[in-house]
């Protein structure tokens, strides 16, 4: 009878060390499925965004977007309007198709099936952007710019494949006070029958901004170094205002002077300049004006004949001087080759990165995993070999974990999204996947339940001599929940790796994996080490139970993150599901006919729970942004803001924080929360400005790569005339007062 070891473990109490150290490794071996959902649940959570990211292109300073109206279908003889999408950051513009004194207008490449011809860009009315000396034409905020697309009966679609598939390359210079060039690649599809009219406002909105065509006999007479312009044909409603003027012709008059205009009865004049640098000499010239009418800006096309002999030519330049000095900038960075600075730099990353790995280990869902690993030894104290393997794989698992991890960020920050680290945890399905996997592990440590009560000798024995994965996956998992926060070293090491090439940033990720298995990888290699071990023992029961409540208090972090990202009905649907859980592992242990039934019972209320409240977990909680920051003195962050709070002349500190984020929570309630702080604060006027990242946002994500940072907690001063001062991860309140006294 007692010869079945399952038996013999009911009836009396075998050493408490000689099969408890092995419980870890059975809850990541055997829950394989949950460990891969959580150290990459972003694949999943992020399919839509993957699939839809091959129409949209993101960058800090322009998010782009292909787009298309069909609502009658794209069958042949039908026109279709696709078009760019250009949302820019405030204080940032691309330009129009004249793009005034600098710059160059957006450029779009199509790859069309055969039968399917693209006709030129429907220009939006522009505005005029002056910047010194000089004055563009171009848009800011959020443009349209909508191409038709002509399906001709010699478009023939796949019986397999009914859609028309629609590729763009498009090109587009971004300036603020610098220019940066752009470009992006599109694929859309749209279906032959059926409607497509989801983004039919956007496009609706972007034809009214279409200049209207004038009838009448318009010109431009040549007068020296003047153009006498004549515009017949504006509606009544005009007369008398002052109109803005857009020629479509570049490099004709100069953009930035001073010209005068006025009304001859029912035709607009003007006299414009011409420019020292004119390269043009058109024969017809059209000429876009606008104004205000009934309360929306509306433009007039019309095409001016060219009265007169124009003066010589200048030499033509190709483009303006400010101009090709950005482009050559900008050329020049990413073509020069690397110097030993920019070696010395990598190099510094990685050291940061190697020193960030190992603060990891003391993030509090690490510890504990970290120290069942490390008390493992003590199952066989004089196997060097096992030890040597079972170190080996745990740090595998970790660096591979780590570089697969940002791998996928950067994979998915290369194609439109606006991603950072710690990305996973900005999803309510990867947290509460989280807390599920806590709760398990919590009660396996606790001694409700062994995996051995539900699992055939044929599995535990592969199990057992399969210590080498068993190891790996620990590390899998130890990455799973270690990677959402940013250690100190590790900030500027991640900013900096996303600029660098594939291989380098993916060193730096594998530098932080090496970090963070060191301690293990040590006591493993290290003879020495492991001798500071203590030695098996019955304490080691007392020491596995004890682990089952930092997993507990973990499970109580996720919980209060989940409340921040689907609310209170998200965060007691969750604690229900676990309650629910853990009476059906319960069930699962009891004996005799009582198991079949309560089992049973408790698996049915489970499912009615699921079913009943299980979409308030994943619900996003719609936070208006003027309650996004609760404290009284700190404010929301907001694009833009910023610059404003400078312009008046306030100092400004910024939190950059997560729910998710334990060394965040820490700085808030210890420094960011001390008296003498607060008093420096206020002694000084700071603004306080609080930007929550618990839930992706890419305006976040974007100021974080401007810092050239990638994850939280990022603490940053800013001061008119000063570059921005960043702080260390972990604050203390002699660095936050020092930077404050410096203002």
């Amino acid at each position: 009878m007692t010869n079945d070891p399952r038996r013999a473990n009911r009836n009396f109490a075998p050493p408490p060390y000689s099969d408890r150290d092995m419980t870890f490794s059975k809850i990541a071996r055997h829950g394989l499925f949950a460990t891969f959902l959580i150290a990459f649940g972003a694949i999943s959570t992020l399919a839509t965004a993957q699939i839809s990211s091959k129409s949209v292109v993101s960058t800090p300073q322009v998010r782009a977007e292909l787009m298309a109206h069909a609502p009658e279908g794209a069958d042949p003889g039908k026109t279709v309007w696709v078009g760019l999408q250009l949302a820019h950051q405030p204080e940032w513009h691309t330009y129009w198709k004249n793009s005034g004194d600098s710059g160059l207008p957006t450029s779009l490449q199509w790859t069309l099936p055969p039968g399917v011809m693209a006709g030129d860009i429907a220009w939006p009315v522009p505005k005029k952007i002056p910047i010194g000396n000089l004055a563009n034409y171009g848009y800011e905020g959020t443009v349209l710019l909508p191409v038709p697309l002509t399906v001709t009966p010699d478009f023939k679609p796949s019986v397999l494949n009914n859609d028309i598939e629609i590729k763009l390359r498009a090109a587009w210079l971004v300036c603020r006070k610098e220019c940066i060039p752009e470009e992006g690649e599109f694929t859309l599809r749209v279906p032959v029958r059926g409607s497509t009219a989801l983004n039919g406002a956007a496009f609706d909105a972007a034809l009214k901004a279409q200049p209207i065509a004038l009838t009448g006999a318009s010109r431009v007479e040549i007068h020296g170094n003047a153009l006498q312009v004549s515009v017949v044909g504006l509606p009544p409603a005009l007369q008398g205002k002052t109109l803005d003027l857009f020629p479509e012709t570049p490099e004709v008059i100069e953009t930035a002077a001073q010209w005068t205009q006025g009304w001859q009865g029912a035709v607009w004049t003007a006299r414009l300049p011409l420019s020292p640098q004119r390269s043009q000499s058109p024969a017809l010239m059209p000429l876009v004006l606008a104004a205000d009418v009934g309360g929306q800006r509306q433009g007039y096309l019309a095409q001016a004949q060219v009265v007169g002999t124009w003066p010589g030519v200048a030499a033509a330049e190709g483009v303006s001087p400010a101009l090709a000095a950005a482009l050559k900038a900008n050329a020049s960075a990413a073509t020069a080759p690397a110097r030993p600075a920019a070696a010395l730099a990598l190099w510094a990353a990685v050291l940061g990165a190697l020193l960030g790995g190992l603060i990891l280990n003391l993030m509090p869902c690490v510890f504990p995993i970290l120290a069942i690993k490390v008390m493992s030894f003590t199952r066989h104290a004089d196997d060097r070999r096992g030890h040597r393997t079972s170190g080996l794989a745990y740090t595998a698992g970790v660096v591979l974990s780590f570089v697969a991890l940002g791998a996928l960020m950067l994979g998915l920050r290369s194609a439109g999204e606006q991603l950072g680290w710690g990305f996973q945890l900005q999803s309510p399905a990867v947290v509460a996947a989280l807390a599920v996997l806590f709760t398990v592990m919590g009660l396996n440590l606790a001694g409700l339940f062994e995996f051995g009560q539900f699992l055939p000798s044929r599995v535990l024995l592969l199990e057992s001599k399969n210590p080498a994965a068993n190891a790996f996956l620990s590390g899998v998992l130890a990455v799973a929940v270690a990677s959402p926060c940013t250690a100190p070293f590790m900030g500027a090491s991640l900013g900096l790796a996303l600029g660098l090439p594939a291989l380098q940033a993916l060193l730096i990720f594998a530098a932080i994996g090496l970090g963070m298995a060191l301690p293990y990888l040590a006591a493993s290699l290290i003879p020495a080490v492991a001798r500071l071990l203590p030695r098996p023992g019955a304490w080691m029961d007392t020491f596995r139970r004890a682990m089952a409540f930092p997993m507990f208090a973990t499970v109580v972090w996720l919980v209060w993150v989940l409340g921040q990202q689907s609310g209170i009905d998200g965060a007691s649907a969750l604690l229900a599901l676990l309650v629910a859980l853990s009476l059906v592992i319960w069930s699962l242990t009891l004996a005799g006919a009582a198991r079949g039934v309560i089992a049973t019972v408790s698996i049915a209320i489970g499912a009615m729970l699921l079913l009943a409240i299980g979409q308030n977990v994943v619900k996003p909680l719609d936070v208006p942004a003027t309650t996004a920051a609760r404290a009284d003195r700190w404010q929301s962050w907001a694009p833009g803001r910023i610059d404003q709070l400078l312009a008046t002349g306030s100092p400004v500190f910024v939190d950059f924080t997560a729910a998710w984020c334990v060394t965040c929570q820490y700085n808030k309630k210890t420094t960011l929360a001390n008296p003498e702080v607060l008093a420096a604060v206020d002694a000084r006027k700071v603004v306080l400005l609080r930007a929550d990242w618990t839930r992706r946002d890419p305006a976040i994500t974007a100021a974080l790569s401007e810092l050239g940072r990638n994850g939280v907690p990022v603490y940053v001063l800013y001061k008119n005339g000063r570059a921005p001062v960043v702080l260390s991860e972990i604050l203390s309140v002699d660095e936050v007062r020092a930077a404050l006294e410096s203002l």
